[in-house]
């Protein structure tokens, strides 16, 4: 190999993006042959793993077409909760079994489009029966993915007032007499379950975005 190629060699190795000649000609001796240097290094890497290519007028070092396999890395990114699917999903966990109405009323605005779909979706939350009252509405609760998704080994190990203060998540000065609902301890006589086969659909219809 000779001294120009070298130099381009290692100009275009270290290189954050494709050079031109003239790119590699500011830096190269004024006497080094570019143009020889850049065929002799694409007959160097001819079948090797790294190929010497021309892209828009540009040269680069890059993989090579048939190897192109070897970089493609396949993962599960994790979906990402929106605030309103957070403060639903917390909702849902401290006050289950509970209805969208009951959701609505202690978030204060209604079920944005999507929320409780989306919750639905991700398997973090699951319908859990009527509630026995005027139109049976649907309850909804957490599902077993939930408490493996956060490390819980039941509901009763969801955080305290106390552990909620100590991470800035509530008000250090709560009013007298404050506690979180237990869900451990839930009232389910005051629903009833699924018909076997009744999957309800959450209607979305008439719900308007979180403003």
């Amino acid at each position: 190999m000779s001294e120009a190629e070298r130099m381009v060699e290692a100009l275009l190795f270290a290189a954050a993006e494709p050079l031109s000649v003239k790119d590699l000609a500011d830096r190269l001796p004024a006497n080094a042959d570019i143009l020889a240097a850049i065929d002799g290094l694409k007959e160097a890497y001819t079948g090797r793993g790294v190929e010497l290519v021309e892209v828009a007028g540009r040269w680069r070092f890059q993989t090579a077409a048939d190897l192109a396999f070897l970089m493609t890395l396949e993962r599960e990114e994790p979906r990402k909760l929106s605030k309103a699917a957070q403060e639903t999903l917390a909702i849902v966990a401290y006050h289950q079994p509970v209805t969208r109405a009951e959701i609505e009323a202690i978030r204060g605005v209604q079920a944005s489009r999507g929320t409780l779909d989306t919750l639905l979706e991700l398997d973090l939350v699951k319908m859990r029966g009527r509630r026995r009252t005027p139109g049976r509405p649907v309850t909804f609760g957490t599902t077993d993915a939930f408490l493996e998704h956060y490390g819980l080994a039941s509901l009763g190990d969801l955080p305290g007032a106390a552990e909620m203060r100590q991470l800035g998540l509530l008000d250090a000065e709560l009013p007298p007499g404050f506690a979180l609902p237990d869900p451990s301890r839930a009232d389910t006589d005051a629903e009833d379950p699924l018909e076997p086969g009744e999957n309800p659909e959450f209607h979305r219809d008439f719900l308007e975005e979180d403003t």
